[in-house]
């Protein structure tokens, strides 16, 4: 049976700040820019001035698409063009892996599976490998190695659990899990990637 990593899965998380921008980053990369606003040069209509300029007593108005006026355009509105992306050291990202997969750890939240278990393709032996370990029902991530035709077709249809490869964990499908299941190949792939750089 394959041992957890010190490196990796005993770090004491003195605070929670790195977490915290990895999980912010996650989702701010997973924003996109659909909405858009029509500036007044934009907007339909309002071509003809709507009153003279002197004698009525009232504002000078050039156009009815003017931003202060209703059906007019919107100032400083979305342009569809927006980049939200956030920025993070290689570095940084890999250590707040291996943080949260500590915080994970230290709440008995890591599993790993015996290499006797074998995946046939079929939804039911999946069912029955999470029965075994207790975490049926529970929102699992299960890390694997290689994403298999036997592994995808066994988990596809259960909505509890998302598949990841070992160099793909991120902070936020860490955090949002109630259990992570690792094969023993998937585990040894995550400690080359995550300590990789360090050795």
């Amino acid at each position: 049976m394959a041992t957890l990593n010190k490196d990796i899965f005993g770090l004491e998380v003195e605070n929670h700040e790195l977490v915290k921008l990895a999980y912010d980053r996650y989702l701010a990369n997973s924003r996109s820019s659909h909405a858009k606003t029509l500036k007044r040069g934009e907007v339909r209509g309002g071509g003809k001035k709507p009153w003279k300029q002197k004698g009525t007593g009232r504002a000078r108005f050039g156009s009815t698409r003017n931003p202060i006026w209703r059906h007019g355009g919107v100032a400083f509105g979305r342009t569809g063009e927006e980049n939200f992306t956030k920025n993070m050291s290689k570095a940084a990202k890999r250590l707040a892996v291996r943080q949260a997969l500590s915080m994970k750890n230290a709440d008995k939240a890591v599993f790993i599976l015996d290499k006797t278990v074998k995946l046939d393709g079929k939804t039911k032996t999946a069912v029955k490998v999470l029965e075994d370990m207790n975490l049926d029902g529970k929102n699992v991530l299960a890390v694997a190695a290689e994403k298999t035709p036997e592994i995808l077709r066994s988990t596809n249809n259960l909505s509890n659990v998302k598949l990841v490869r070992a160099t793909y964990l991120n902070v936020f499908d860490i955090m949002n899990a109630d259990a992570i299941v690792f094969s023993e190949d998937a585990l040894k792939q995550a400690e080359e990637w995550l300590l990789g750089e360090e050795n």
